[in-house]
C-alpha cells in the first residue's frame, strides 16, 4: 500500500533490529555477583534462568543472535574508541571476540546463515564513513529510519562485502530464514514500513504486509512457517503524527504490539494489546510461544523486561524481574540456551551487555 513518498530527513540513531535499547535506567536495586562478573544472579521470580553468566564487559552491546549450531553469537556493539555501533562476532563463553564491520558508518541488524557460509547486516557506509547525526528529541522519544541503511552480505570474517538492498531510502532488519533461502527484512520502498522476502542474493523480492504503521524486527520460526514481529497501527491523529514523523525519517516507538503470521495463508494474528512498547519478539523453537520485550509493568514505561505470550491462548508470563533493561532475547535452536541484552551487573551507568542462560521450561 502506497500511502506517500517518503523524502526521509537524515537524523536520529536507530536502536538496532528491534532499533537499538530504550533509555538506560540506573537503578538502586543491586544484584549480588560472583567473582569478575562472569556468573549473574537470578532475580526472584526467573524461574526459567539458570547459570546466567555475562559475555561483554562494558560499552553498549546488544541484538546478540546464535548461529545456528549455537556456537558463534553475532552482535552489534559500541566499544572501545567506537563512536558508532559496529558488528562483532564472538564464541558463546565471549571469547575469540572480531570485528567484522569497517567501522564506517553506523551499523545494525546482523545475522548469521544456517550454513556459515555468510553473513547479513545492515549498514549506512555508502552514505558517509561518518557516524549519522543523532535525532531531533524536541518531537519527543524518536528513532532515525536513515535513508542510507541498506542491507549487506558478507563472508563469515567480514569480506567481499555485497550490497543487497538499493532503493532510495530505509532497507534493514534482516535476518536468514532457518533453511537459509529467504531473508526477511523492513524497508520504506512503498511509502511506509512494511516486511518484505527477499532470496539470499536480493533477488525475487515479495511484499508481506500492508497496512499504514510500523512492521519491523521480524523473525522466523524454526520450522520456517511463521514469521513474528512488532508492529504499530495508529488511527486518528496518532495517524498522523505517524505520518509526519515517517515523511522525516522519523518514528515513534511508544505504542507497538507483537504480531504473528503464517506464510502460508499471510493474514496476521495480534498477540498483545496492552498499548505498551513491545519489541524483540522470538518463536520459542516448541513454536507454540514468543518470548519478546515490553514496557507494560512500569507505570513511567522506563524499565523494559521479558514476557512470553502463548500463540493459541495469548496469555502473558513475564520471564526477567531485573530492575532495570532487559531485552533482545534469543533462543538456541534446540531450546537450551537463552542469550539476551541486558543493563544487569553494570559496572557503571549506561553500559549494556550480553548475557547467555541456561533455560529452564
Amino acid at each position: 500500500m502506497k500511502l506517500f513518498i517518503i523524502s526521509i530527513a537524515v537524523s536520529l540513531a536507530l536502536i538496532g533490529c528491534a532499533n537499538t535499547k530504550p533509555e538506560t535506567i540506573v537503578s538502586e536495586k543491586k544484584p549480588v555477583v560472583s567473582e569478575k562478573q562472569t556468573k549473574v544472579t537470578i532475580f526472584d521470580g526467573e524461574k526459567h534462568f539458570k547459570n546466567v553468566k555475562q559475555l561483554t564487559f562494558g560499552g553498549e552491546n546488544a541484538e546478540a543472535y546464535f548461529s545456528y549450531n549455537a556456537d558463534k553469537l553475532i552482535f552489534q556493539s559500541k566499544r572501545d574508541d567506537l563512536q558508532c555501533d559496529a558488528i562483532f562476532t564472538m564464541d558463546v563463553d565471549g571469547s575469540n571476540v572480531k570485528m567484522l564491520s569497517s567501522g564506517k558508518g553506523t551499523t545494525t541488524c546482523s545475522y548469521i546463515a544456517p550454513d556459515y557460509k555468510s553473513i547479513i547486516y545492515a549498514s549506512t557506509h555508502l552514505g558517509g564513513e561518518a557516524c549519522p547525526p543523532k535525532p531531533d528529541m524536541s518531537k519527543g522519544y524518536v528513532w532515525a529510519l536513515y535513508k542510507s541503511f541498506d542491507i549487506f552480505s558478507a563472508d563469515p570474517d567480514g569480506s567481499n562485502l555485497v550490497r543487497l538492498t538499493d532503493t532510495p531510502g530505509y532497507d534493514a532488519e534482516g535476518v536468514y530464514s532457518p533453511k537459509g533461502d529467504k531473508i526477511i527484512f523492513t524497508s520504506v520502498r512503498t511509502g511506509d514500513l512494511e516486511l518484505f522476502l527477499m532470496d539470499p542474493d536480493g533477488s525475487n523480492i515479495e511484499q508481506l504486509t500492508d497496512t499504514p504503521g510500523y512492521d519491523g524486527g521480524a523473525f522466523f520460526s524454526l520450522d520456517g512457517e511463521w514469521i513474528c514481529w512488532r508492529a504499530s497501527r495508529p488511527q486518528g491523529e496518532g495517524l498522523t503524527d505517524y505520518i509526519d514523523l515517517l515523511n522525516n525519517g522519523l518514528i515513534r516507538p511508544s505504542k507497538l504490539e507483537i504480531y504473528v503470521m503464517n506464510l502460508k495463508d499471510r493474514k496476521p494474528i495480534q498477540l498483545t494489546s496492552n498499548g505498551s512498547a513491545n519489541f524483540g519478539p522470538y518463536f520459542h523453537p516448541n513454536g507454540e510461544k514468543v518470548i519478546f520485550v515490553s514496557n507494560m509493568d512500569d507505570p513511567q514505561h522506563r524499565n523494559f523486561e521479558m514476557y512470553m505470550v502463548d500463540v493459541n491462548t495469548k496469555e502473558i508470563e513475564r520471564i526477567s524481574y531485573n530492575p532495570t533493561f532487559d531485552g533482545f532475547p534469543m533462543f538456541s535452536h534446540d531450546g537450551k540456551k537463552l542469550v539476551f541484552a541486558s543493563n544487569r551487573n553494570n559496572s557503571r551507568p549506561h553500559e549494556t551487555n550480553i548475557f547467555i542462560a541456561d533455560w529452564v521450561d
